[in-house]
């Protein structure tokens, strides 16, 4: 059995769509999840389970529990691993001033297809590279403002295709 993480969209964010934590996690272990280790009060939550569509248990268990429409993003902890060991130079290097995110997929579009919604990143302040299917972003925090995607990726039609996730948090929730 793998370890997974999950990556909830939009909880306990400025005080709405709150899910306390122990809650869920003692709903979680009533479906079945176990060994299950949350984040604080952040939208991050290891696990193990032998539940073969997990993303879809989870949602149906954030909906009927916490009466909350909250999409879900799983990946294994070990695949996740695999992925920062192919980050690019220029993300989470250390720049100062530099923002390091990582950007999930919630849909079935492809990363390609996303970066194409995002259209061309800030030149000199935002880049990106795609790998598997996710997308390194990195952008200029003192000039967020001026940053394309920083807008983009709230817009509609947009923002619901994908969750965003820091490099800190990314390499947190790995461990």
């Amino acid at each position: 059995m793998k370890r997974r993480i999950a990556f909830l969209r939009g909880i306990n964010i400025s005080g709405k769509n709150k899910v306390d934590m122990a809650e869920l996690k003692a709903a979680m272990e009533e479906q079945g999840f176990f060994n299950i280790r949350t984040f604080l009060n952040s939208e991050n939550v290891s696990f193990d389970s032998e539940i073969t569509d997990a993303k879809t248990a989870l949602e149906a268990l954030l909906s009927k529990k916490f009466g909350l429409k909250i999409p879900v993003y799983i990946i294994e902890t070990e695949e996740l691993a695999d992925i920062l060991t192919h980050a690019p130079a220029w993300w989470d290097a250390g720049i100062k001033g530099q923002y390091d995110d990582l950007i999930f997929i919630l849909t079935e579009d492809t990363p390609e297809e996303i970066a194409h919604l995002l259209g061309a990143p800030t030149e000199g302040l935002e880049r990106f590279e795609i790998f598997r299917n996710i997308i390194f972003w990195s952008f200029d925090r003192r000039q967020y403002p001026k940053c394309a995607w920083w807008k983009r990726t709230a817009a509609p039609g947009i923002a619901e295709k994908l969750t965003i996730r820091t490099s800190g948090t990314v390499k947190k929730v790995v461990k």
